[in-house]
């Protein structure tokens, strides 16, 4: 088993290398070549719990031995979500919710970040590399603090984690800023995302600060999803959802089921790419867009363009536009043409678009849907399915959903993936219900509370009354820098 950068078939390395490198030397991303040839056996996996499926996922992704395996998905969930199936699946009129914000920082990130260090743990021991690993990531908001929860003294690990300083929302600021733990660094940039992002990937390029970490006994590795070690967990809640609603009598074994995903950066619902090839029954996989619908106009005409203003809006952790995930699903659907996916990388950088042929659209289509929703509309839809379901959606669930009633199928089961709590974009939720007010995020967390009666998860509780201890806000162009001077600290 073999994993591949998507630029360049030539570098070829092993899950356990793959998953503590991150990123391919040249900026490719790592991709298994013959993903589909091993499928899942759905039968066997019949009312099997979350572990047990997470550990027939594994197996046709990593080279670790099934102890190993066990191991892993054990120590990454055991007692550290708040419901015992990890990701409960929840019905509604319109259609089902899988809920992914049970974890300790109430994001669905935590699936694939409770589980990635422990893979970084156990492949540390099979490649036999005495260097530590320093995890440099990028966040909109819910990975940095999962990351940095699931990295939290870890041995051998180092984690920094950069955020735009004012494009993520006051309990996500807040949830990073009070991080705990000896190996942690947290900052903030000026720019947004994508430039945080784009920083980290230059970094990862930069053969001469490598080897300013090589002298300190440190490599680099990534908690983003351009790690294929974060991605793969995400596979597994897919393949858990569809047998819920087997088990439940809800579907039959083998029948096509919709998923509408909310997404910036597409890994989460290239995770459902990766279901489906490995042997989950897909119709349709919806990618659900804000008004940053750099991937709506993507998928509809073949044309990636993040050459247009970049907007802040209720659904801050989708406020992306250099969705760098869809890397991998390109290289699937061009026939593994590792060349051509550098040309068109090569183009995004140069220029800031890229055009991909009809041929390749037509294949795109055949899988994906997308569509996109303004924040007046997302607001209306929280008001609205919680009139009508008395269920409470966070601003970006409330994007797939209303995506998901505006390509309503009632041939298939459908599913919406969520994001978070509800009271991680408190202030955005309170308005939705109420009259907009001035109320500080934790004022409106109690309100909010009093009037739903939705539990707010107990890591949220308390938040604002923990101590800063990360306040450094630095500009873009010195991430390299402050880096290097912060290594000692850690």
């Amino acid at each position: 088993m073999f994993y591949e950068s998507t630029r360049d078939k030539n570098r070829k390395i092993n899950p356990s290398e793959a998953i503590l490198q991150g990123l391919s030397e040249e900026g490719g991303l790592f991709v298994l070549r013959n993903l589909g040839e091993k499928k899942l056996d759905l039968n066997n996996l019949i009312d099997k719990n979350y572990y047990q499926v997470a550990e027939a996922v594994l197996k046709l992704f990593v080279d670790f031995t099934d102890e190993e395996i066990k191991n892993c998905v054990e120590n990454a969930y055991r007692g550290k979500f708040s419901h015992e199936k990890i990701t409960p699946l929840v019905e509604l009129s319109d259609g089902y919710v899988l809920e992914l914000f049970k974890g300790p920082t109430s994001a669905f990130k935590d699936v694939g970040l409770s589980l990635l260090p422990q893979l970084t743990k156990t492949a540390l021991t099979k490649v036999n590399d005495k260097n530590d690993i320093l995890i440099l990531t990028a966040t909109s908001g819910d990975t940095g603090k999962a990351a940095l929860e699931g990295f939290k003294d870890v041995d051998r690990t180092k984690i920094m984690v950069f955020y735009p300083n004012d494009g993520v929302s006051v309990v996500q600021k807040t949830q990073m800023q009070t991080q705990e733990g000896k190996n942690t660094k947290v900052c903030a940039i000026h720019g947004n995302f994508d430039d945080a992002q784009s920083g980290i990937k230059e970094l990862f390029v930069d053969n001469e600060f490598k080897k300013q970490l090589l002298e300190k006994n440190i490599k680099l590795s990534s908690a983003n999803s351009i790690n294929i070690g974060r991605l793969i967990p995400q596979v597994v809640y897919y393949v858990v959802a569809y047998l819920d609603l087997v088990n439940n009598k809800k579907i039959n074994l083998g029948d096509k089921v919709n998923f509408v995903v909310p997404t910036g950066n597409f890994g989460n619902i290239l995770a459902g790419y990766y279901a489906e090839q490995i042997g989950l029954p897909v119709n349709k996989l919806i990618c659900a867009s804000n008004n940053n619908n750099v991937l709506y106009d993507f998928l509809t005409t073949g044309v990636y363009d993040k050459n247009r203003d970049f907007l802040k809006t209720v659904s801050p952790s989708m406020d992306i536009l250099i969705s760098s995930n869809l890397e991998r699903l390109l290289y699937y659907v061009s026939g593994r043409d590792n060349e051509y996916i550098a040309r068109l990388m090569k183009d995004l950088k140069e220029t800031g678009r890229f055009e991909v042929t009809p041929e390749i659209l037509s294949i795109i289509k055949e899988k994906f849907q997308a569509g996109y929703t303004t924040d007046e509309d997302t607001k209306e839809i929280i008001k609205k399915i919680y009139n009508k379901d008395n269920y409470l959606l966070d601003t970006h669930t409330a994007v797939a959903y209303k995506v998901l009633l505006d390509n309503l199928d009632k041939n298939h089961a459908n599913i919406v993936l969520s994001t978070a709590s509800p009271y991680k974009f408190t202030e955005s939720v309170y308005s939705s219900l109420n009259t907009p007010s001035n109320e500080d995020e934790f004022t409106l967390m109690e309100k909010l509370h009093e009037q739903t009666k939705v539990d707010i998860p107990e890591n949220l509780q308390g938040l604002d009354k923990k101590e800063i201890r990360h306040k450094d806000v630095i500009n873009k162009e010195d991430m390299k820098k402050y880096i290097l001077e912060k290594l000692g600290e850690l």
